[in-house]
């Protein structure tokens, strides 16, 4: 199976349930793929401090660390020993 068809399946999947489970009636994933290799810790890196930026970007948050529905509000908070408050064990597992 290629990865865009997994992809696909990933992204319908979840946008069904979240319908159907949920009522959601937006969009839930932006159109179109494209995937990306990560070569190296500092290619790593660089994709990491993009995905922690999204919420700026998209004027959810001032700081990646304010969202509280994003990885860098999650590390923030294991960071300083607190506990998540959303799960059961404290921790989503990423």
């Amino acid at each position: 199976m290629t990865i865009e068809k997994a992809m696909q399946f990933v992204k319908g999947n979840f946008s069904y349930r979240a319908k159907k489970e949920l009522g959601f009636m937006g969009e839930v994933w932006q159109r179109g793929f494209s995937d990306v290799r990560i070569k190296d810790e500092e290619s790593f890196s660089a994709h990491q401090e993009y995905i922690y930026d999204n919420p700026v970007r998209a004027g959810l948050a001032n700081t990646p660390e304010e969202y509280p529905y994003g990885s860098a509000y999650f590390k923030k908070l294991k960071r300083s020993g607190a506990k998540s408050p959303n799960h059961r064990d404290g921790w989503r597992h990423e």
